[in-house]
């Protein structure tokens, strides 16, 4: 195989070379070989250039697991534009938000989907929302035009030669230093922060991913892990760009249809949260599917089970389970490799990628550094020198320990984070939503276990006056992703505070459930 590309237009050129008639992505009844997809992407480049889109210019993607996020994503940079992905489960405001943070001039948005509008919803949260370019992609159906936005298929059509050559020439300007995208991620200071990444590291990370998981051009990949995430983005469609495997996506989760698409399509690599692979291996319809081509899982962002492991390897005939660890400033930092054994798949989440290097710092602190460590936050110098400092490191936050083999076992956080199926909860974020729900005078936010999620959020509220449980979820839920809303409520006279007046949720931890 040639050099490994450094930028994605470079990998999707190689791609249709090298793979040409092998399937590049499934998705139901819309099969696109390498070749295809490399003609939809250089439509869907000259369809931003004709509307004036810019090399550098910010584009969104807010919309599920589809084939055309895929095209929209590479789309977006073999125009030479930055690619900002939105999740899903964000509302409307929350969207609204970070489209105008970054400038966006384009938006790529679902249409119906699991019974709403994502644009008009979207064009209520904010009056001054203001985004030239609108490409609507078909999801539930029952899509009602709307003036000014486009229909996907029918901004393809807009690709003309002239166009077409445009987009050709940004393509091959594309450098490895330009950045490829601004993923979003929320911070403990309450704010979403947009980490930035180059073309060089994009790439980096899926082919590092790709080496350890050893990914060829036999495999069939299922992605459950939305696009919008690195899992699903950079760990998960790039990596079958590089090496040629099947892409095939799911909008929604659902395990009987994961087991049904295991069995049609034949997966090999199924990556995704404990969770998944704790619900197919319970469910009592699994003997129904023939899930034994099923080769390597990945998985984290909890805790693994050995028995898990063991259940995974013996019940659904994984050859490796790999366990990985990262975050979005980094997206790979330590991966198991498929020789690992139970116990080091279960106990530790694998050593350095090859490009990264890891270190204990102060207090225990993971350190991070290497070639994908992030450029930096979005517009925010103050927050990147906090993050990366000046020799390189970046402070992930999480405690962890290494052992002589360079595996890391990470056992506790510096911050207030926590995971709730499989995405990350920045307390800091709910507590301020709830700071304007009349009633609060000041809250505290926690991740408690949960069996289904791993954690879920639970509030300590004092009040000010009246409040009930069903309002303070009711409003989070109004304001939040429904990820972020706290499950439980617990009403206190006072929250427990260290001398400098900072809240202590060690003690709050510690309250018996």
């Amino acid at each position: 195989m040639t050099e490994q590309p450094t930028t994605t237009p470079s990998a999707l050129k190689r791609a249709a070379r090298e793979f040409g008639e092998l399937t590049a992505v499934a998705d139901g009844d819309v099969r696109l070989t390498f070749t295809q997809l490399h003609d939809r992407v250089r439509d869907f480049a000259a369809a931003l250039c004709s509307q004036g889109v810019q090399p550098g210019a910010h584009v969104a993607v807010w919309s599920p697991n589809t084939y055309h996020w895929v095209v929209a994503a590479l789309g977006i940079h073999y125009a030479g534009a930055t690619l900002v992905p939105i999740n899903t489960r964000y509302t409307p405001t929350e969207a609204a938000d970070l489209l105008e943070r970054t400038k966006a001039t384009a938006l790529v948005v679902a249409g119906m989907f699991l019974g709403a509008d994502r644009y008009a919803a979207l064009r209520d949260a904010s009056s001054t929302l203001d985004v030239p370019t609108v490409v609507r992609v078909p999801v539930d159906g029952g899509d009602v035009q709307t003036p000014g936005v486009y229909d996907y298929d029918d901004f393809l059509a807009l690709a003309d030669e002239e166009t077409r050559a445009e987009a050709d020439a940004r393509a091959e300007a594309v450098s490895p230093d330009d950045v490829s995208d601004v993923m979003f991620t929320s911070g403990t200071t309450g704010r979403s922060k947009g980490v930035m990444s180059a073309h060089r590291q994009t790439v980096g990370i899926a082919g590092a991913w790709g080496e350890c998981a050893e990914v060829t051009d036999e495999d069939n990949y299922l992605i459950i892990n939305p696009f919008f995430h690195t899992f699903g983005y950079k760990a998960g469609f790039l990596v079958c760009l590089l090496n040629g495997a099947t892409v095939v996506p799911m909008a929604v989760f659902d395990v009987p249809k994961v087991m049904a698409t295991v069995h049609d399509e034949q997966i090999t690599v199924l990556p995704g949260a404990p969770t998944i692979f704790q619900s197919i291996l319970d469910h009592p319809d699994r003997p129904k599917y023939d899930l034994s081509s099923l080769r390597v899982a990945v998985t984290g962002a909890a805790a693994v089970p050995v028995a898990l492991v063991e259940r995974m390897q013996s019940e659904l005939s994984f050859d490796a389970v790999l366990t990985a660890y990262g975050q979005t400033e980094a997206v790979v930092v330590t991966m198991c490799r498929t020789d690992d054994d139970p116990v080091t798949v279960s106990t530790t989440s694998g050593r350095a990628i090859p490009g990264m290097e890891v270190r204990i710092g102060d207090q225990g602190e993971i350190l991070v550094r290497g070639e994908n460590v992030m450029l930096g936050y979005l517009d925010d110098p103050e927050a990147t020198a906090k993050t990366v400092d000046a020799d390189g490191w970046l402070h992930t936050g999480d405690v962890g320990t290494l052992d002589d083999r360079g595996y890391v076992d990470i056992t506790d956080r510096l911050k207030d984070m926590y995971i709730s199926g499989g995405f990350n909860v920045y307390p800091a974020e709910v507590e301020n939503a709830l700071a304007r729900l009349d009633g609060v005078a000041e809250s505290a936010v926690i991740g408690v276990p949960d069996e289904r999620m791993g954690e879920v959020g639970r509030a300590y509220i004092v009040t000010k006056t009246a409040v009930t449980e069903d309002e303070v979820i009711a409003y989070c839920k109004e304001h939040l992703a429904n990820f972020k809303v706290p499950r439980s409520v617990r009403f206190v006279d006072s929250l427990p505070r260290n001398p400098s007046g900072k809240v202590m949720k060690n003690v709050l931890r510690e309250e018996k459930k």
